[in-house]
């Protein structure tokens, strides 16, 4: 990686501080997120129960409101399926609503088919931030493992994400198998974006050809911000129609790594970092559900619950030192 280009001096860099300029607003918003306030609106009462369904099968009780709605209060307070439901027939009856209450084992084989609605993209490009970490899954505990050993290494599978640079939402999710490389998952992530997009920012593992031209092909004009790799060579045509790639090895070659990272903005690609550390610290570092459809959904969910929490308020600094 770039940054570690200076690691053996890295101690002689002074770390950076920053002041924080909208200090009430953004405190306000921090204890918004733990508020217990919970309203329903006319239109979500109305839309509560299923509509008739057209064709054959069963008739479903309960709309993908009311499944997203009780999955959405598990994600936030951590909850297993069978507390859910109190809580959810708790809030209900607080409020003297005449509504059902889904029960665990409906909310379990819903979340298999669940289809959560998606942020919606603005009319102002957008600057990607790509990353990726890994969710463990479900097994034994840390004291199980320490007590008695195991003998095989826990499962955990993959979680690719693209964020707003301007905004620090998440607007694309996916999850894979612990195998997939990034690079492969760029046009899973870029389908799910609507509007245009002004750059796709990413660490070295998207330094590909597919992800380039994945790239331009649905969005022409945006910039692919990503460093080339030690061995990079400019291509055949680099004197006489340079690519994006060629261009950023000449800037890499007049100006070194570090000059290149602050002159691209490639610097911006700690948000997306930093939207990882803050799903781990919120939502937590696995996923709870054990298929591969009720995973998705619950992504999907968190994804959601930290753009939501975002919404409420976000600190803005300026940096001091």
């Amino acid at each position: 990686m770039p940054f570690k280009s200076q690691a053996d001096r890295r101690h002689h860099i002074p770390r950076q501080h920053h002041r924080v300029t909208n200090w009430p607003a953004y405190e306000a918003g921090l204890r918004a997120r733990g508020s217990l306030t919970v309203w329903f609106t006319a239109e979500a009462i109305r839309a509560w129960r299923a509509d008739p369904r057209t064709t054959r099968g069963g008739q479903p009780r309960y709309s993908a409101l009311a499944i997203t709605t009780a999955l959405t209060l598990r994600t936030v307070f951590h909850l297993a399926l069978r507390q859910t439901e109190g809580l959810m027939a708790s809030i209900i009856g607080l409020l003297g609503l005449d509504l059902a209450v889904p029960d665990h084992s409906t909310m379990s084989r819903r979340a298999e088919t669940l289809e959560v609605p998606r942020p919606r993209g603005g009319r102002e490009p957008v600057h990607l931030l790509v990353d990726s970490t890994g969710l463990k899954l479900c097994g034994p505990g840390e004291w199980l493992v320490e007590k008695h050993g195991t003998r095989t290494r826990r499962g955990w599978r993959k979680l690719h994400l693209a964020t707003d640079a301007d905004t620090g939402w998440i607007v694309a999710s996916k999850l894979t198998d612990k195998d997939a490389d990034d690079g492969s998952q760029v046009g899973p992530l870029l389908d799910q974006v609507e509007g245009p997009v002004a750059s796709f920012t990413g660490d070295g593992a998207y330094d590909r050809d597919d992800v380039y031209v994945g790239v331009a092909a649905r969005y022409p004009d945006a910039d692919v911000i990503v460093p080339p790799r030690s061995g990079a060579v400019p291509s055949d045509t680099a004197g006489t129609a340079p690519t994006q790639r060629d261009r950023h090895l000449q800037l890499i070659t007049e100006r070194g790594r570090m000059g290149w990272q602050k002159a691209s903005g490639y610097n911006h690609r700690a948000l997306v970092e930093s939207d990882i550390s803050r799903w781990k610290h919120v939502i937590g570092d696995g996923l709870r559900s054990q298929t591969d459809g009720r995973q998705r959904t619950e992504v999907v969910i968190a994804a959601d619950v930290l753009n939501r929490m975002l919404g409420l308020g976000r600190a803005e600094y300026v940096r001091i030192a």
